[in-house]
């Protein structure tokens, strides 16, 4: 039985390849694992898809999938997923900052202690303060929204059950958010390993500030998209009815004034010619558009993105 599949997602990492599937190899081997590893190139420019060619012929525990072109690291890891066939499924980025010595205890925090997610906490950065300051500020957020208390939520290094990553499907940035979906989807046995954390050695950094402003908007993007697929009128008919009848009670009260107005000898402004009444109007319009929203939603399914909308240019060792 195949227990470990290993997938690295890789953009531009040719020079430390070789040095990760070796390291890889030295641990896997050492703990006797049954494993595989599965690098997922997502159109990198350099040599890096040769190289994992190169190592794939050395090596019959590696498999490849190669992207025409760069599609995102949450795109690498759900076709990753798909392809996994270990028991348990780790990732890990390409970079050789995370430490490949940390997959016996995550695969022990799985297999041994039920775990079904296990994420790495990276304490002890080897990052400049412009990189972690922000970091623990998206991380603190994250356990506010989310409820689930990790430390680290955007490190690579991760332990899955099988089971999990085979009932997700992520898309877009979502990798950031994977203990979230996968939480939301019945998996909600979480844990957390302090692991080493190692100082770039090659190249520079694939994300600049703007990871940390798109991290927020898929945060909401996610959060509403997991407690609302299901049932979206929830969420646009109360909007809507809310709309509606503030729209109601403003006609209401412009009709009840008039009426008194005209027992009483009050002069009153007609009703079409006070500003309140356009507001109404907009209300009751917005409060109906909005209910609409909600039934054609209902009837659309949740989520259009499809593992077959990745164009795949090359895969090596399938048929293994």
């Amino acid at each position: 039985m195949l227990q470990i599949s290993v997938i690295v997602p890789v953009f531009n990492e040719e020079e430390s390849l070789p040095e990760l599937m070796q390291w890889l190899k030295t641990v896997l081997e050492a703990e006797g694992f049954e494993y595989e590893v599965i690098f997922v190139d997502d159109g990198s420019t350099d040599e890096s898809w040769k190289v994992i060619k190169d190592l794939a012929g050395e090596n019959p525990n590696i498999r490849a999938v190669g992207f025409i072109r760069n599609y995102g690291k949450s795109a690498a890891l759900d076709i990753g997923f798909s392809k996994a066939r270990g028991e348990v499924v780790v990732t890990l980025d390409a970079d050789l900052q995370d430490n490949p010595g940390e997959i016996p205890g995550l695969y022990k925090m799985v297999m041994g202690e039920g775990f079904d997610i296990v994420s790495g906490w990276k304490k002890k950065r080897h990052d400049p303060i412009t990189k972690t300051l922000p970091s623990r500020f998206f991380n603190w957020v994250t356990r506010l929204i989310s409820g689930i208390q990790l430390h680290d939520f955007n490190c690579g290094l991760k332990a899955y059950k099988k089971k999990v990553v085979k009932n997700i499907h992520i898309y877009g940035e979502m990798h950031r958010y994977i203990p979230l979906i996968a939480k939301w989807n019945g998996f909600g046995k979480i844990g957390e390993k302090e692991v080493t954390h190692q100082a770039r050695k090659y190249g520079q950094t694939k994300f600049g500030f703007e990871r940390f402003i798109n991290g927020f908007l898929d945060l909401i993007s996610v959060s509403f998209v997991n407690r609302y697929k299901k049932n979206p009128m929830h969420f646009f008919g109360t909007l809507g009815t809310l709309s509606f009848f503030t729209g109601f009670i403003i006609t209401f009260l412009l009709v009840y004034e008039k009426i008194h107005g005209l027992r009483n000898n009050i002069p009153v402004r007609e009703i079409t010619e006070q500003p309140l009444f356009f507001l109404a109007l907009v209300a009751v319009v917005v409060g109906m558009q909005l209910f609409l929203t909600g039934f054609l939603a209902e009837m659309m399914t949740s989520n259009t993105s499809r593992r077959s909308d990745y164009n795949i240019s090359e895969e090596i060792n399938w048929d293994n």
